[in-house]
């Protein structure tokens, strides 16, 4: 081969490696003015457009529009939908809907205000279509208290688990013919339960927003300024926009918002509210809606002077519960006895018809609400929520689990002599005097605002099954040192954070906690009840700072139940565990309050 071959070769390899990168910019600065140019003609593409619910991320717009770094933008999930390839027999049947994934699985599914619609008998009769038509059945859960908004469960199929990006289920009435949907059309992703805005609570003075997933770590709470809260609707053409000024856990305050035109407070139910996260250009996905305090509050003259506030119970109970319905009445029945007005109950999605044992207990004469509360693992933003929500009707708020009972040695003495509690000896009694309003840090520098009660935890003492007379008559054997303790907290004197860990608050400054004696009272926790029951509570923890049992980390935590592992398994010997002292006093005292001889034989209330 000739010596100027090989040169002729290399250079014309060169020549077009040259050509190669030369055309390659050239195509690249071809894209790049395309797309300032389209950026330019169609700048409000990028920005939020409140049609429908959909996934709303932060993005960067025109540099001259006024919401550069800030603009919201919405991705059409409504019009993906309609262009879903669908069978003309069942497209009617479909409802508007967002879907967020939560916990094992789960498809949380909420319809949209103001979609036509009426729950039919069976929940069943709704399925859950998925993006590769796979169907799973849709279970009625509830409403959301606030915004009346219908949700339904549905499990993701195993076939959909395996794809990603996951996407929206649509909930349509179950019928011969669902629909088939293309993968070409699927941009709406599914939200994740571990970033979300979930739920928002007006005051007179702020707006209150609950948010999973940014504070992910107790006691480490980012700065209010490094936040927005975002407001859209349909009928402006920009989101309104107003200062934080509070952050901590899950709970976010921010100023209300002001709207040029008062059409949009009179649609109140179509104002989506998000939390914008500033320093990441980024918008939270949210399915909160922001309610007007002024809204709730405008009613007639004639309707104001019907509806008078009733005067504040002194003294109420708040409670997250999950299929608690066999032990409900019991837990009622007792605190309602020994001085709580009234409770109020967070149902983290029961499906043990609940609802039925707390509509027979107000037709008996207590005072109860449950507000469907469906968030996992939320108890703190639960009560911080409670604190709210009971702020007008409560003055002192306890904060005790449905196997928690408030004892007081002086109660069984008492009813010795006679099968009653007088007002001067009960809970109320053991709680301070209310400062009055006008008072000053001046005038009683640490008033208290808490009151603490220590806990003792009782064994399984030898149930195999729940006992049926309940459990102050079946769990009789505990552990001898106090484990931890629960509050009474003056609702005045909450911190504006709404912070709380473990059933206790954060204070305003100049108030104090108060440690009560256990000569006073004590909590009797029934916490390692018949194994049964504890392992249903054993798959379900609501706290979102507290580990699952299931999951291998922190092992040395008290919050874990010692011996008992990461499985939902039996240890040996469990009905014995937990037994170091025979405490049979708030068994006694029951008896003498609750029980009777039946033609049955030997019944507690509760149980007739």
């Amino acid at each position: 081969m000739p010596r100027g071959v090989p040169t002729t070769i290399f250079f014309t390899f060169l020549l077009i490696l040259f050509f190669a990168f030369f055309s390659l910019h050239l195509n690249r600065s071809a894209l790049s003015g395309n797309a300032d140019a389209n950026a330019n003609a169609n700048a409000d593409a990028f920005l939020y457009r409140p049609s429908s619910d959909h996934n709303l991320s932060a993005r960067p717009t025109n540099k001259n529009s006024a919401f550069y770094n800030y603009a919201i933008h919405e991705q059409q999930q409504q019009q993906q939908q309609h262009s879903i390839s669908r069978h003309v027999s069942s497209i009617n049947f479909s409802l508007r809907s967002v879907s967020v994934l939560i916990p094992d699985w789960e498809i949380l599914a909420i319809v949209s205000p103001g979609t036509p619609f009426s729950p039919l008998a069976s929940g069943d009769d709704y399925v859950c279509v998925f993006q590769n038509n796979a169907t799973s059945p849709a279970r009625f859960s509830g409403k959301l208290p606030f915004t009346n908004r219908t949700t339904f469960k549905c499990l993701m199929p195993n076939s959909v688990r395996r794809l990603r990006p996951f996407f929206m289920p649509t909930l349509t009435k179950a019928t011969e013919n669902q629909p088939s949907i293309s993968s070409a059309s699927a941009d709406a992703e599914l939200y994740r339960w571990n970033f979300l805005v979930y739920e928002s609570f007006s005051t007179d003075d702020d707006v209150v927003l609950f948010v999973k997933g940014v504070n992910q770590r107790q006691g480490i709470n980012r700065s209010p300024s490094v936040f927005r809260c975002v407001f859209f609707h349909p009928s402006i053409n920009n989101p309104v926009k107003t200062d934080v000024t509070s952050s901590s856990q899950e709970v976010f305050r921010c100023r209300h918002p002001k709207f040029n035109t008062t059409s949009v407070l009179s649609s109140a139910t179509e104002i989506r509210m998000s939390l914008e996260m500033v320093e990441e250009n980024r918008v939270v996905p949210s399915v909160a809606y922001y309610i007007p305090r002024s809204r709730s509050r405008s009613r007639s003259s004639e309707a104001v002077e019907m509806e008078r506030p009733k005067p504040k119970s002194k003294l109420c109970a708040c409670t997250m519960v999950f299929n608690v319905a066999k032990f409900l009445k019991e837990w009622v029945v007792y605190h309602s006895k020994i001085g709580v007005d009234k409770f109020i109950l967070y149902d983290n999605a029961s499906h043990d018809h609940l609802e039925r044992v707390v509509e027979e207990l107000n037709r008996e004469g207590y005072d109860v609400t449950a507000l469907f509360w469906i968030w996992p693992k939320t108890q703190e933003a639960g009560f911080s929520h409670s604190a709210l929500y009971a702020s007008e009707s409560c003055t002192w708020m306890m904060y005790v689990d449905v196997d928690e009972f408030v004892f007081s040695p002086s109660w069984a003495a008492a009813a010795a002599v006679a099968n009653s509690i007088s007002n001067d000896h009960n809970l109320k009694s053991l709680l301070p005097g209310v400062p009055h309003p006008s008072s000053s840090s001046h005038d009683s520098p640490r008033r208290t605002g808490q009151v603490s009660i220590s806990c003792n935890e009782f064994g399984p003492s030898n149930q195999r099954s729940h006992p049926i007379e309940g459990v102050t008559q079946g769990y009789t054997c505990r552990r001898k040192i106090e484990q931890r303790h629960k509050s009474i907290v003056l609702l005045d004197a909450v911190d504006p954070s709404l912070l709380n860990v473990i059933h206790h608050f954060k204070l305003k400054n100049g108030y104090e906690s108060k440690q009560m004696s256990l000569e006073n009272a004590v909590v009797n926790h029934y916490k390692y009840q018949a194994w049964p029951e504890f392992q249903t509570k054993f798959r379900r923890r609501v706290s979102a700072y507290v580990v699952d049992w299931k999951e291998t980390v922190n092992p040395a935590s008290k919050d874990r139940t010692p011996g008992l592992g990461f499985q939902p398994i039996e240890p040996e010997g469990w009905s014995h565990m937990f037994c170091e002292v025979r405490d049979e006093r708030l068994k006694v005292l029951t008896r003498r309050w609750f029980g009777s001889h039946t033609l049955n034989g030997f019944k507690m209330v509760w149980q007739m």
